[in-house]
């Protein structure tokens, strides 16, 4: 029996994908349930496994952009591996397994001299990539000095063209640009009392739950605080521009940087959380977007977005706005910084706030009123998320 793979439907509204990658060989023994392929949507990446298991024939080539419903392989079922066929494969696979054993034998061999080693360590050099000349290949500086001469001089380019993911955030983002009045206003926070808090009860809460209490949490709840107390940077502009929506509700994008690119699932609800839960969405999320997993429904909407430059060192940026929101709250690294506390000097672990907004829905007073909750909140975590005693903090945090 001959079984054809086509190409599913990743969704509402996308009627072509790209084949990204094929995971197994043309003429390959399949299993059931074994990932065939992948493909890239202008969404998300989507998995192709096989249905039953087969020799597979591949119809379409990495690289290639097919409609939804496609062939892209199919699998002759009738033919299943034999016992002998299986321990060939084994063999094979042992096979490749001892000369990589005796690859790595040689090249620790063919270690490189002490000079040679300050030099590749100094310039993060390939050891593999460098052509050892001096005895039983040994790599001496001399090979280094050249390898790196070598390297300067090449001028050559690589041209690859653009997944279909890569394509539709481009557009995204100059369209931003193009169709919104983006503004960014700044501010900067105390982070004392966040990480005192963090310090005091994250082991007894990654403890008991399994998971770190992180910032996203008080970041999240300081947002849901913000939005309330200035609703219009929760709202967006219709797509006819004719009129201004104000949600009732508040759907917190994530920005999560994965193997396919900025990925940006949706907390549904928030406000409807506790520390905890929010933190578990977050890993869910963070999860399944590092693994390729995360699903064009769980991107789908959001009213705001919160995105953190911070964890890649970043000190000061201005985000960009998430379309079709209003508003995009930019976190960054936290420095300790020298500060004026009552005419005193202190250093205190400070952290810059960004807030772009689309101007032609926010106006000033509301953007720069929305960040300053955001300190307020953050620098008196128990008065406006611990309900104003020390003493609720266990309680709160489910502990």
């Amino acid at each position: 029996m001959i079984l054809k793979v086509k190409v599913p439907s990743p969704g509402e509204s996308i009627n072509e994908v790209e084949i990204s990658s094929w995971t197994v060989k043309n003429g390959e023994f399949v299993s059931k349930n074994q990932i065939i392929a992948e493909l890239d949507s202008d969404k998300a990446t989507l998995e192709i496994t096989a249905e039953q298991s087969g020799i597979i024939t591949i119809l379409v080539e990495q690289g290639v952009k097919i409609p939804v419903g496609k062939i892209i392989c199919t699998i002759d079922t009738s033919k299943i591996k034999s016992d002998s066929e299986i321990l060939h494969q084994h063999n094979i696979q042992k096979e490749e397994v001892v000369q990589q054993h005796n690859v790595c034998k040689y090249n620790i061999t063919n270690w490189p001299s002490p000079s040679a080693k300050k030099i590749i360590n100094e310039n993060r050099l390939i050891i593999n990539n460098i052509k050892g000349s001096g005895k039983d290949g040994r790599i001496t500086k001399k090979d280094c000095i050249d390898f790196m001469k070598k390297q300067s001089c090449n001028r050559s380019s690589i041209k690859r063209p653009l997944s279909s993911l890569r394509k539709k955030i481009s557009d995204r983002l100059v369209s931003v640009k193009n169709q919104t009045a983006m503004l960014t206003t700044f501010n900067e926070v105390d982070m004392t009392e966040i990480i005192l808090i963090r310090n005091q009860y994250n082991p007894s809460f990654q403890e008991k739950h399994e998971i770190k209490l992180g910032f996203m949490s008080f970041f999240t709840l300081a947002s849901i605080r913000g939005l309330r107390l200035f609703p219009d940077v929760n709202a967006m502009i219709s797509s006819n521009r004719e009129n201004k929506i104000n949600f009732n509700y508040f759907d917190i994008s994530i920005a999560i940087s994965g193997p396919k690119g900025l990925m940006v699932p949706v907390i549904r609800n928030a406000e409807t959380l506790s520390f905890l839960g929010i933190e578990q969405e977050i890993m869910k999320l963070s999860t399944r977007v590092k693994n390729g997993k995360i699903s064009i429904d769980e991107m789908i909407g959001g009213n705001f977005t919160i995105t953190n430059g911070g964890i890649f060192g970043s000190m000061l940026s201005t985000p960009i706005i998430n379309p079709p929101q209003s508003a995009i709250l930019g976190m960054h690294k936290i420095m300790n910084r020298p500060i004026v506390i009552q005419k005193s000097i202190k250093i205190r672990p400070m952290m810059y706030l960004a807030l772009s907004y689309d101007h032609r829905i926010i106006d000033g007073r509301e953007s720069v009123g929305f960040l300053c909750s955001i300190k307020e909140t953050l620098e008196n975590p128990i008065q406006f998320l611990m309900k104003g005693n020390i003493s609720n903090i266990p309680k709160i945090l489910e502990l």
